[in-house]
């Protein structure tokens, strides 16, 4: 499975989640930072997770910028996933979170969402991590892989 996972990450928080993806996906993974992404090459993945730390409510600046430079249609046939960083204070969520906002931007460029958008929560403003939330991002991403692998296996029997 080719894989690509794209981050955004302000205080290293997001990254470290991103890197945890990485490591637990097998196949031909890359992680890069949103900065060095090519918006016309992302169809060629089988795989795309994007992940952004969580700001007002919306993914930050260069992710969101990023998805806006994705062509219509342009994901067809590639799965997709998305998380965010963020806090847990309970008034947030009246603002929501990065993940299902970027996950529904990438299903409107043609995407197929393979599990739930996924939040990791950061104890304070720059963070750290919460214990415990590198393992839960790992666990994730071999969650995302499992559903991958049962919907190419479907896909083949069905035809």
């Amino acid at each position: 499975m080719n894989t690509l996972v794209i981050y955004d990450s302000l205080y290293g928080n997001t990254r470290i989640i991103a890197q945890a993806i990485t490591d637990a996906i097998p196949g031909d993974v890359k992680m890069v930072h949103v900065n060095e992404v090519n918006a016309s090459q992302l169809g060629i993945y089988d795989l795309l997770i994007v992940g952004a730390p969580t700001h007002g409510g919306r993914a930050s600046e260069a992710v969101s910028s990023l998805l806006g430079r994705i062509e219509a249609a342009a994901l067809i046939g590639v799965k997709m996933a998305a998380f965010d960083t963020r806090l847990t204070w309970w008034w947030l969520r009246l603002f929501g979170f990065a993940a299902p906002k970027i996950a529904m931007t990438l299903k409107k460029k043609g995407g197929t969402l393979i599990g739930t958008p996924e939040g990791f929560f950061v104890t304070g403003g720059e963070g750290p991590l919460q214990d415990g939330e590198v393992e839960r991002a790992a666990a994730w991403a071999r969650e995302i892989t499992a559903l991958v692998e049962s919907a190419t296996t479907f896909s083949r029997v069905a035809v």
